[in-house]
């Protein structure tokens, strides 16, 4: 299912939410001049590898990559990908909380989904391999967005060729559910991990729905009803 528009109106221009797509896009395109080598070295440097964290406090340096690891993408449809859901779900978000908030929050989001990838893969492995990728704070985005705007709509194209306007708490907990379950998946069925980082996803978006609160802004103008 790909979701192609919301209908929850913004009534300001998603600054920080346009911000963050083209510095994700920019790092990515500087990504692929490193070729393949690079690119890994780059990785390697600046994604979330579980494993460093497991002897506790390791300076605080090698906690940069629980923020640095959101801005890298391993393809281009990775990076398209977050960066079009962030796009369908950020503008709203970011409408309700202001640029500072909602910035604060996204690197929150993104900060504690690393948070819960590490605590699951410390237990059950797959520790020494890198995570990158914008989805944990972005789901952070959608479990704000799932409790925020329980009357929107998404309209979700079904190929190969079918549309559908699905209701949001519908499309976001099918999504947040098969998270729960892949990840659970990965653990019961798996040697190690998967490659997806469902857990961090899961994680992100459980923590979005009981923080999105703290960072609401408190206007009046705020107070109206949303069109849907």
């Amino acid at each position: 299912m790909i979701p192609l528009r919301d209908s929850t109106p913004s009534y300001h221009f998603p600054l920080v939410t346009v911000g963050i797509i083209f510095l994700n896009l920019y790092i990515f395109s500087f990504q692929t001049t490193l070729g393949p080598e690079g690119m890994r070295a780059l990785i390697y440097t600046f994604g979330l590898i579980p494993q460093h964290y497991e002897q506790g406090f390791a300076g605080l340096f090698a906690y940069l990559p629980f923020v640095s690891s959101t801005f890298l993408h391993g393809s281009w449809m990775h990076v398209i990908g977050n960066m079009w859901m962030l796009w369908l779900f950020g503008d709203n978000v970011e409408d309700r909380m202001g640029k500072g908030r909602f910035l604060l929050f996204y690197l929150l989001m993104g900060i504690l989904a690393g948070m819960t990838h590490c605590a699951i893969t410390q237990m059950y492995g797959g520790g020494e391999i890198p995570v990158v990728g914008a989805s944990g704070a972005i789901a952070g985005v959608m479990g704000a967005y799932f409790l925020m705007f329980k009357n929107a709509r998404i309209l979700t194209f079904v190929p190969p060729f079918f549309l559908f306007n699905i209701p949001a708490v519908l499309y976001l907990g099918i999504w947040a559910l098969y998270q729960f379950y892949a990840g659970a998946a990965g653990i019961l069925f798996s040697a190690g991990m998967d490659q997806i980082a469902f857990w961090a996803h899961f994680g992100g978006f459980v923590a979005g729905m009981v923080l999105y609160r703290f960072f609401l802004k408190n206007h009046d103008s705020y107070d109206q009803p949303y069109r849907y």
